[in-house]
């Protein structure tokens, strides 16, 4: 397996943006005010198929919410999680079993060894940015 990388060039955003269809959206909130939520209402609005995940919750946005990673059964091309810093290591393992292309940690989200984890097994690694900013900012 070719080992994956922790992305910060716009070049390789954009293509990972432009070349991804399904996006799982770990932590999303069903409450509109929050910022999970209005990154995955753009995210639909524009194209993609957004898979949300948290525990506790039927349905958002219209889309059946599953309660971890380990329940999406279908293939995902981006992870963007929701979640304190302290808490990825356990989504990391998670994402190692459902095998994204990317796994994508949000504005003020960083955990280098979770990085590490994901890059050595294949998995593309962007932390500390915000998916819909980057989208509106390359690919509008």
């Amino acid at each position: 397996m070719k080992p994956g990388e922790i992305i910060t060039e716009d070049a390789k955003i954009r293509n990972i943006l432009e070349n991804s269809k399904t996006i799982a959206i770990l932590g999303l909130s069903p409450k509109p005010e929050r910022d999970s939520h209005m990154v995955a209402k753009y995210l639909k609005e524009h194209g993609y198929q957004i898979i949300p995940v948290r525990p506790g919750q039927k349905e958002i946005l219209g889309e059946k919410v599953y309660a971890s990673l380990d329940d999406v059964k279908k293939p995902v091309d981006i992870v963007d999680v929701f979640r304190n810093p302290a808490q990825i290591m356990p989504h990391a393992h998670e994402a190692l079993r459902l095998m994204p292309k990317v796994f994508w940690m949000q504005l003020n989200i960083e955990n280098q060894e979770a990085a590490e984890l994901l890059t050595s097994a294949g998995i593309d690694v962007v932390m500390n940015l915000c998916i819909k900013v980057e989208h509106d900012r390359l690919c509008r």
